[in-house]
């Protein structure tokens, strides 16, 4: 199932590549109707946005190899659109710059591509753009080097907090373990419970954010049958943020608190599919005490329950 589930994204992802190709003019013979590649533009962009860099730094910004790199430049010498000079710093080095010809030809593109997408935005509503925009940061802070290095906070729930947990649950298990609707529906009832007649003093829901985004959730109520119990539910870390610390992050957040709410044991029930989960329970000192076979969420499942006194 996963191995099908990451073929079908990685199939998604290249569609995305090819519809947005087509938008950018990418496969056009020249980048805005210029005589410059989509390549060639990007360094040109490189030369027109610094005072002064070496081949190897535009290179490794880009990506690009040296040698390929290197015949660019030599072109572009040629065209009297760069010129090249020792380093005031190290005469081994040779730092580009543009000539005069070459800072009009990069004006003449940044002018045409401010152009293009400014007429591409002006299609869409004021809402749209913002979505857009929204969702274009999104991407490119996933796809980031820095991925994983953002500031992670945890709050108390508010207005709005509930219906992305609810949604979350749904589909991440939908994704990664093909449960059903039932599990959504149970999700929903829950924190729909939590949320219409939970007691602040003695119940509590946090929400994990990692750059204002959030990232998981989790909450606690008083357990139905032993008033002494605290009971953890619905923890949940969505996979853009695993491997933060999110999920050790949430769970001590429960136990710093029910321990303050003067809670004697906290408990909770989980499946022994969700492994990732009983490594954190387990970590933080929780123990199993029971197992039992049960059909939910359309699949044969063993179900847990842990616990640990606070």
């Amino acid at each position: 199932m996963t191995e099908n589930l990451l073929s079908n994204q990685a199939e998604a992802v290249r569609s995305f590549n090819r519809f947005y190709t087509r938008q950018i003019g990418v496969l056009d013979e020249g980048l805005l109707a210029s005589p410059f590649s989509l390549t060639q533009a990007r360094v040109l962009f490189e030369l027109g946005t610094r005072k002064a860099v070496t081949a190897r730094e535009i290179g490794d910004a880009l990506g690009l190899d040296a040698g390929y790199l290197s015949r660019m430049v030599q072109n572009f010498a040629s065209q009297g659109l760069i010129r090249r000079e020792p380093s005031p710093q190290d005469g081994r080095q040779i730092v580009l710059s543009l000539t005069p010809e070459g800072k009009k030809a990069f004006r003449e593109l940044d002018r045409k591509s401010h152009a293009v997408t400014a007429a591409q935005l002006s299609r869409l509503s004021a809402p749209q753009r913002e979505r857009l925009l929204r969702l274009m940061h999104d991407f490119q802070r996933t796809l980031s080097a820095k991925t994983g290095n953002g500031t992670l906070t945890v709050r108390a729930h508010r207005a709005g907090d509930i219906g992305w947990a609810i949604e979350r649950h749904g589909q991440i298990y939908a994704d990664e373990f093909g449960w059903n609707e039932d599990f959504e529906a149970l999700v929903a009832t829950l924190f729909a419970q939590f949320a219409t007649r939970h007691d602040p003093e003695s119940e509590r829901c946090w929400i994990a954010e990692v750059d204002d985004e959030r990232v998981g959730c989790v909450f606690v109520v008083r357990n139905a049958d032993d008033p002494t119990i605290a009971q953890l539910r619905c923890l949940l870390v969505d996979p853009k943020a695993r491997g933060l610390g999110v999920g050790k992050r949430l769970v001590d957040e429960c136990l710093a608190f029910a321990k303050g709410a003067g809670y004697a044991k906290m408990m909770l029930w989980t499946n022994d599919v969700l492994t990732s989960a009983r490594r954190i329970y387990e970590a933080a000192g929780f123990a199993l005490v029971k197992k039992e076979h049960h059909h939910s969420f359309g699949h044969d499942l063993v179900g847990q329950v842990w616990t640990r006194d606070l």
